[in-house]
């Protein structure tokens, strides 16, 4: 009953676009149709094609607290172990040094970044990276100048004090002169700087959903001229600037939708960034939503949401069903897990193509299959496939995990190209990856018979198996 429209002669409402799709192929059929129909028909602009970079964030790593040395810090770590996006996250605008304040002042902090943005993407781009900068346009902090100048700008029952969230309120996207102006700040920054990507963040819900433009028997229709004021912005914004890649972020993945995913090629998939939370979210949105738009990083262990301890070997598992990169500080990993860090990337470009426009099939569901979780991608023309594979809950004396591979042409012969088993037992998890090396199978033997995974033990073990067509 929230929402109303005023419909006058001659006027007409057009209604969001719907998507329905039949497969006779199960849940995993009924979710490549999306997969194919997103990809193709609702994602657009150069980036729908364009192979994405891996890119590192700072948010976890420094939070607020950064100056330009910190990240030029962070950015040279990076770029020595094959991370190619630099991407500077909340804290350099305005006075912001907490979520109190700052929200709607799109200018550059110089007290926090010396001399601007210009220098630190200059040293950036000079380690061979690209950069990228966070927004969260649609909101606004009581503490800010476009507050002070225009409180009537946010949305808010008149006589009520409004409620907060993370100490923000919500811009009123159904008024013109607001999108206006918040386009004006965008294009200011944008226009003046190389910057690349765009995260773009919505961290609170709407409420109070009132608009002081309008009349009472109109309040009704602002929750969806709100979104249309959104789309009207990032419509300008992309048209402007179709170079650079566009990330939606809602609270990590409030808002992942199709419609969102016209405008964003990507979108953050979570907050919780937690590896063995993500099984559970990546493959919930994977139902609906194609691997190649979900934002997925590697970030620090123990997991600062869950205080979980994960090896960066399976966080490089889980991360790379996705968008791929990190969030963490390089500085404090150690030189072994740099190491892995760079097989990893060298890895995830050299599995770019099947990973990001392979056919998905989930071996397991939503609750992982006697403590594990395997899902597999398989090439369109089927000549080579990746099993992912994390163990939840390790047991004693369990019963060997057996996958039965899906999607793959019966009649061709497949051998095993790369192992990795990782688990507590560095040497013993090579020993077992090296002797599945080399193994041939039909493709209808490992659909039918399956394949045997050798015992793997520790925190949560993990491994990832590629198969090829042999010629």
């Amino acid at each position: 009953e929230l929402f109303s429209w005023q419909l006058g002669p001659n006027e007409d409402f057009i209604a969001p676009e719907t998507i329905f799709s039949f497969s006779q192929d199960g849940l995993n059929g009924l979710s490549q149709n999306y997969h194919k129909f997103i990809n193709k028909n609702v994602m657009r602009g150069e980036w729908r094609d364009k192979e994405r970079p891996v890119l590192i964030n700072n948010w976890e790593a420094t939070y607020f607290d950064f100056d330009s040395d910190a990240i030029y810090n962070i950015a040279k770590q990076a770029a020595d172990l094959g991370i190619e996006l630099m991407v500077l996250d909340d804290g350099w605008f305005g006075i912001r040094n907490d979520d109190n304040s700052g929200l709607g002042d799109w200018f550059v902090n110089e007290e926090k970044l010396d001399g601007g943005l210009d220098p630190l993407i200059e040293r950036v781009n000079d380690l061979g990276m690209s950069f990228g900068i966070w927004f969260e346009p649609e909101m606004v902090n009581e503490d800010s100048d476009l507050y002070r100048e225009h409180p009537e700008w946010a949305l808010a029952i008149p006589g009520r004090e409004p409620a907060m969230g993370r100490n923000q309120l919500v811009l009123d996207f159904s008024r013109k002169d607001v999108v206006d102006h918040i386009y004006g700040m965008m294009h200011e920054i944008l226009s003046k700087h190389n910057i690349s990507y765009v995260k773009w963040d919505m961290n609170r819900n709407m409420s109070d959903v009132y608009s002081h433009a309008y009349p009472a028997d109109q309040q009704g229709e602002i929750w969806h001229r709100y979104i249309l004021g959104v789309y009207d912005l990032l419509e300008r914004l992309v048209s402007a600037f179709p170079d650079v890649l566009w990330e939606g972020c809602s609270g990590g993945g409030g808002r992942f939708d199709a419609g969102m995913l016209n405008y964003f090629s990507q979108i953050w998939l979570s907050d919780n960034t937690d590896a063995i939370n993500r099984l559970v979210i990546q493959q919930g949105s994977s139902y609906g939503y194609p691997l190649r738009s979900m934002g997925t990083h590697v970030s620090a262990s123990p997991n600062h949401q869950s205080g979980r301890s994960t090896s960066i070997d399976t966080r490089g598992v889980v991360a790379m069903s996705g968008t791929f990169g990190y969030e963490l500080d390089l500085n404090k990993v150690s030189e072994d897990d740099k190491a892995k860090v760079k097989d990893q990337i060298t890895n995830f470009k050299e599995w770019y193509e099947l990973i990001q426009y392979g056919d998905l099939y989930r071996l397991t569901d939503s609750k992982p299959v006697r403590d594990y979780s395997a899902w597999q991608i398989v090439a369109k023309d089927k000549r080579e496939s990746l099993l992912n594979l994390v163990l939840t809950n390790v047991e004693g004396n369990p019963l060997p995990i057996h996958i039965k591979f899906q999607g793959l042409n019966p009649d061709l012969d497949y051998a095993i190209s790369f192992a990795a088993l990782y688990d507590r037992n560095e040497t013993s998890s090579i020993e077992k990856a090296n002797s599945l090396l080399g193994k041939s199978f039909k493709g209808k033997t490992l659909m039918n018979n399956g394949l045997s995974i050798p015992y793997l033990y520790g925190d949560y073990p993990s491994g990832q198996i590629l198969i090829s067509a042999k010629d």
